[in-house]
């Protein structure tokens, strides 16, 4: 058995939505859905007050899906572990779509639970 993680850097991003902490739940609620995620309660926030980014953690009964966004940089960080493995999604289109990312790097890790 063995769970997956995906992480995803997206860069070129709009400031603007890197800074819009409604973008960010939606893209949460998104990601939850295509992916049949199960929140355990209410996602954290936490919004920087120099810069606008934001950083985001919801618990899952999967795990995990963060995400930490750098208006300054044009850039989003996202990370999202599930404890079995399931398709993914299409990040990439969607990060382009939803934040105007230029270029989005995705990589997806096996984590073997055994050696």
């Amino acid at each position: 058995m063995s769970g997956l993680e995906w992480i995803v850097e997206a860069h070129g991003c709009n400031s603007g939505a890197l800074a819009d902490l409604h973008a960010l739940e939606a893209l949460f609620e998104t990601l939850i859905g295509a992916l049949h995620l199960h929140p355990l309660g209410k996602t954290n926030w936490h919004q920087f007050p120099t810069t606008g980014g934001i950083t985001g953690v919801s618990l899952l009964a999967e795990s995990h899906l963060a995400c930490h966004t750098f208006p300054e940089y044009g850039s989003l960080c996202l990370n999202l572990f599930c404890c079995r493995p399931r398709p993914g999604t299409d990040f990439e289109a969607l990060l382009k779509k939803e934040f105007g990312a230029s270029r989005v790097c995705v990589r997806q890790f096996e984590r073997p639970y055994q050696p």
